[in-house]
């Protein structure tokens, strides 16, 4: 199988269901958002995430690819595709005992902190803020289509749980998290 069709040289892509779309609709642009996502999680497992980290990450990018195949199936009158995962409740729940395990074993927050530490967190915070642009670009899109009741919930899970991720492999690197410090809390020279 060749990796090129040709098909997109138009500037059109197709949605599964055989829809043809502009490559820059919102819909492409939130699952394409959500692709840089798992991309960024991708380095974050490159950079030496530990074990425990790296079992978790690998399957928050498989459902990231649910969640994209999701997204390019619009939803309609005709029956899901057999192979098509549909985001539901247990996708969310499965994110908030993800977040609940790790945050257990962090410090609390006592103040915000600044997005860095090891190269694992540097990414995983990267991989938040793609994701929390994803979330934007599909909370407008559900203003436009539907993209089931699950899916921007699901979004915002996703984003908490980076969060956490990259608190715990700071912590598991024996890395402080930096404090976030405005700019009145500064000494004067």
């Amino acid at each position: 199988m060749k990796i090129y069709t040709k098909t997109g040289d138009d500037g059109s892509t197709g949605l599964f269901g055989n829809e043809r779309v502009a490559k820059d609709a919102r819909r492409v642009e939130g699952y394409g958002t959500i692709d840089e996502a798992n991309s960024t999680i991708g380095t974050a497992l490159a950079a030496g995430a530990p074990a425990e980290l790296a079992r978790v990450l690998l399957e928050v990018q498989a459902r990231l690819f649910d969640l994209g195949a999701d997204l390019a199936t619009p939803r309609g009158p005709r029956p899901d595709p057999t192979y098509l995962t549909r985001i539901d409740e247990g996708h969310i729940e499965a994110l908030e005992r993800f977040i609940d395990r790790f945050d257990a074993e962090l410090p609390p927050l006592t103040n915000f902190i600044l997005p860095g530490g090891t190269a694992t967190a540097a990414h995983l915070h990267q991989a938040r803020a793609v994701t929390r642009r994803g979330e934007r670009i599909l909370v407008t899109l559900s203003r436009e289509e539907d993209v089931g009741p699950c899916v921007i919930r699901f979004v915002n899970r996703l984003s908490d749980l980076l969060f956490v991720l990259a608190r715990w492999a700071n912590q598991a690197a024996g890395v402080p998290d930096v404090p976030w410090r405005p700019r009145a809390d500064e000494p004067e020279d």
